[in-house]
């Protein structure tokens, strides 16, 4: 969490230090309303485009900057920040561009002194000054077909076969606010290296755009493969899914996840890798059924069918700076460790400590048998915890058990909520944030 805050401070602190220099270069009379409305204009679109820019350019999974931010789970949350900023920073800028004008009607604020015909500028410029009309009115229309595309995207109630095509819609929104900022950005921006730096995020925001209109998304990372086999727990409701692909796949370090499209209409959805990677072409899902989607696959998937495999993706890969290592996964989040099981089990050289706790409120015991055995393969220390029997996992529990924790980095994958309380508590207790590890399994 750290890296995707410095990130997003550091983007909109940049931009500001930018703005304030080239404004600067114009001195400015802000004792009158006018000319600090058009400064706090310009401020807040070019924040806003900023925002917008850096959040359609995460959306197209760039790999480059997994490793820089801590996995494409930590992208997609920095992308979510930039969509609420951008948001938020567009109303603003709205506001200021707007509301001026309604109280010139009303006859409540005064209107500003304009140009004398002589100060009228030629050539590009020139040209830019006569559409403003035109870019001002896309611009706000755009804005209102963003803002109800972010909210859209912000609720979860919104299903989620409707939020991946509708998203796919702001690219063309955003192309259509790269025009309105070409148009109204003022010329003395486009000398300076605020100029220059607005130059290369609409660039790299247009090229995400076109890569998002075209679906092309991941292509590159795609791979077609069918379902050999289906086996599906009814008492916690997880259906494991194997698959062979029949294509080449580049490998995959256990605790990665890919991004699965089984229905083209539903679209591609992230699951947790749960097999490790043997190079014979196979790959295993554990999918629980949460939602309306997930609910219906043990119907709905037959042996056979063909699915389509992007990835991999994610840093969730187990190597922390202490050898010996907690695992803590609640629910369905035992599918990333069920990968590195099968890893330490097929590994036959000695290694550090492992204490692995699955905590479920749904138990199946067929499932905690495979489970059982294979840390018993992997000669790790597992630990059931059945809601109804041991009761929840606190942190405190946690550092009752294992004296020697802190000598240990953790890794938990489960409900946010509980991810939260045991980060807190632990580097609260003395363990170095850097040791606890988490995936943020929320693409919205």
């Amino acid at each position: 969490m750290h890296r995707i805050r410095l990130a997003f401070v550091t983007l909109f602190t940049t931009v500001t230090v930018l703005w304030l220099t080239t404004a600067g270069v114009v001195p400015v009379d802000y004792s009158r309303f006018w000319p600090l409305r058009a400064d706090m204009v310009h401020y807040s679109g070019a924040l806003a485009i900023t925002a917008m820019s850096a959040a359609i350019y995460l959306a197209i999974r760039p790999q480059w900057l997994e490793r820089l931010l801590g996995g494409l789970d930590k992208n997609y949350r920095l992308h979510k920040w930039l969509g609420i900023a951008a948001l938020v920073v567009s109303a603003v800028h709205w506001g200021w561009a707007q509301i001026p004008k309604w109280l010139v009607d009303l006859g409540w604020l005064q209107p500003p002194a304009r140009r004398g015909a002589g100060q009228i500028q030629e050539g590009l410029i020139g040209w830019l000054h006569q559409q403003r009309g035109f870019a001002e009115d896309i611009g706000e229309w755009a804005f209102y077909l963003a803002a109800l595309l972010i909210i859209l995207a912000l609720l979860k109630q919104f299903p989620y076969r409707w939020f991946f095509k509708t998203h796919r819609w702001l690219g063309l929104v955003y192309l259509v606010l790269v025009a309105h900022s070409l148009m109204l950005m003022p010329p003395v921006y486009w000398s300076s290296v605020l100029g220059v730096t607005m130059a290369l995020l609409l660039a790299a925001g247009s090229f995400a755009a076109g890569v998002s209109l075209l679906r092309r998304v991941g292509r590159r990372h795609q791979v077609v493969g069918h379902i050999e086999e289906l086996t599906f727990h009814a008492d916690n409701r997880v259906l494991q899914v194997h698959i062979m692909l029949d294509g080449a796949w580049p490998g995959h370090t256990p605790g990665q996840f890919a991004f699965v499209t089984f229905d083209e209409t539903e679209g591609p959805h992230p699951f947790s890798l749960s097999s490790a990677w043997q190079n014979d072409g196979q790959l295993s899902f554990s999918i629980k059924g949460i939602g309306d989607y997930t609910r219906t696959l043990p119907q709905t998937l037959h042996s056979g069918d063909a699915v389509t495999i992007e990835g991999p993706y994610g840093c969730f890969d187990f190597r922390g700076r202490p050898p010996s290592q907690i695992w803590i996964a609640g629910g369905i989040g035992i599918a990333p460790f069920i990968g590195q099981l099968q890893a330490l089990a097929a590994d036959k050289e000695q290694r550090h400590q492992v204490d692995l706790f699955y905590c479920t409120g749904a138990p199946d015991q067929g499932f905690i048998a495979g489970l059982e055995a294979l840390a018993e393969a992997a000669r790790i220390r597992l630990h059931v915890l059945t809601a109804a029997e041991q009761g929840r996992l606190t942190p405190a529990r946690v550092r009752q058990l294992l004296p020697d924790w802190q000598n240990r980095d953790v890794w938990f994958c489960g409900p946010a909520r509980f991810g939260s309380e045991l980060r807190h508590d632990l580097t609260e207790h003395g363990l170095p944030a850097s040791d606890f590890h988490q995936e943020l399994f929320n693409m919205r």
